[in-house]
């Protein structure tokens, strides 16, 4: 793309046309006729020749360095235009629940906890420029991975993650606590947990509401989930001979509590009832919760005007070169 950083010099062409009529004038006023017999006497080849032609109008290849000089000092430039994308990523705290009622069968053929740990690893796989973290909870809860932009080892944590790993219950004040104290340090300015539980609040110190009021304080806002169909589920459970059989037991989700905690943070809550719920569900925050990206636009400039001052020296040695030689004149 061609620029000219200087443009207000452009005005100086306005000289040209002036010199122009000027010359006219002066050819004019001081122009004097010689009147022969028959301009045969001096060969028509010789008055078409580009001698002649150079010769009438050396004052006009005169004015082309000018012209030049005129557009050097406009400094025209060559822009080479690119933009850089400049993304800042959002910090995003999984609560998963590991209790022993996400081994139940109703995600078939998978069990919930294994379900929505594939939903889970395929939404950490969307996210680009976003630190992820992960917290596990039943009766008690604990930091499984610290929040990070190593997603491999994030996978890893959450693959190696199983029901048995703590003491069995459902204590959601601790998970949502814990996520917070977590989180609450972190520098961007959009923080947000996402809570998955398939179960009701009967484990832990701490009361979810207040839990999620800290949240509010500490501006996180908590998207919670509920995982489940909804009557009752088939459970797996070993008889006394060591085989495993599956009895069928209710879904309790207090969803009530879970949609007060997404309300008091500013988040949502979703039911999920089989896998294609929760993938969907997960897209959703994925579509909502998107990274601030930001475009500067750069110019790369190469500068011109030493092409178009070399041109007019070029043609302004030639000219004058030209005149005191083979293009001179009888006055």
């Amino acid at each position: 793309m061609l620029h000219i950083e200087n443009k207000v010099y452009l005005l100086f062409l306005l000289i040209v046309p002036v010199l122009i009529l000027w010359n006219i004038y002066i050819n004019k006023k001081g122009k004097r006729f010689i009147f022969f017999s028959s301009k045969a006497l001096f060969g028509v080849n010789s008055v078409r020749s580009l001698k002649v032609l150079l010769s009438k109008n050396l004052f006009f290849i005169k004015l082309i360095p000018l012209v030049l000089f005129i557009l050097a000092i406009a400094r025209p430039q060559l822009l080479n235009s690119y933009d850089i994308e400049k993304k800042k990523g959002i910090d995003i705290l999984i609560a998963l629940d590991i209790s022993g009622s996400m081994a139940s069968i109703d995600f078939k053929p998978k069990n919930r906890l294994e379900v929505a740990k594939d939903v889970i690893s395929s939404f950490i796989q969307k996210r680009r420029t976003d630190r992820i973290g992960l917290v596990v909870f039943a009766g008690t809860s604990y930091t499984k991975c610290p929040i990070t932009i190593d997603y491999d080892i994030l996978k890893y944590f959450l693959e190696e993650t199983s029901i048995g790993d703590l003491e069995d219950g459902t204590a959601l004040g601790m998970a949502l606590a814990t996520s917070v104290n977590r989180i609450r340090y972190s520098k961007t300015r959009t923080k947000i947990i996402i809570l998955l539980t398939d179960g009701i609040n009967n484990k832990g110190e701490i009361d979810p509401r207040d839990a999620a009021k800290i949240a509010k304080d500490f501006n996180v806002k908590v998207y919670t989930i509920g995982v489940g169909t909804r009557g009752k589920a088939a459970f797996p459970v070993i008889d006394s001979f060591g085989r495993k059989q599956y009895i069928m037991i209710d879904v309790e989700i207090d969803e009530k509590l879970l949609q007060e905690i997404a309300n008091t943070t500013g988040g949502l809550y979703f039911r999920a009832t089989d896998k294609d719920s929760l993938q969907q569900i997960f897209s959703e925050i994925n579509r909502w919760e998107k990274s601030e990206i930001s475009v500067k636009k750069y110019y790369e400039a190469e500068d011109l005007f030493p092409y178009f001052i070399l041109a007019g020296l070029v043609i302004l040695l030639f000219t004058e070169f030209a005149k005191r030689t083979f293009l001179r004149t009888i006055p």
